[in-house]
């Protein structure tokens, strides 16, 4: 039991040194790394059951013992599961938001689709099109109406601030 024991005991503190590892690996090492992590992981669970079976075959003054230090690697073994766990949740996050913002960035943002939309949805609500010219005439001439009262209030302010000072 002591060999096996010791050996599990070895194996959870490399699981630990690659957990490590794990955090500095690049994008494509990284699914191997967790992969050998999880398969050492699985070997350390098997192991574990031999002990527990071991340990309650241990001697009446010894079986406490060797129970105690089953559970504390078992205790060790599961926060390394929950860790490795908790990783790959953040690293998948991480890249479904790269992909994301990939996505929008990809995304051209055009007025022109827009306004072939609006065409689109007038034609189905029956407007003709020299109703949509003039509608869109009238936006065009709105703007420089804007444009112009923008600069004679402007002017204005000036004029005021300018004599009144």
């Amino acid at each position: 039991m002591d060999t096996l024991y010791q050996q599990t005991h070895k194996q959870v503190h490399e699981i630990q040194s690659r957990m490590g590892r794990l955090e500095t690996a690049d994008k494509q090492s990284v699914h191997l790394v967790e992969n050998e992590i999880q398969a050492s992981i699985d070997q350390i669970f098997s192991h574990l059951e031999r002990l527990e079976i071991l340990s309650s075959k241990e001697p009446p003054n010894k079986r406490q013992n060797a129970k105690l230090r089953v559970d504390q690697l078992k205790y060790d073994v599961q926060h390394l599961q929950t860790a490795l766990r908790n990783f790959q949740h953040r690293r998948h996050a991480r890249e479904q938001q790269e992909r994301q913002r990939e996505e929008l960035l990809s995304r051209t943002f055009t007025t022109n689709g827009t306004q072939k939309k609006i065409l689109d949805i007038a034609n189905m609500l029956g407007l003709s099109n020299t109703v949509m010219r003039l509608i869109e005439k009238r936006a065009f001439q709105d703007k420089y109406f804007m444009i112009g009262g923008m600069l004679v209030t402007l002017t204005v302010m000036f004029l005021v601030v300018h004599y009144l000072t």
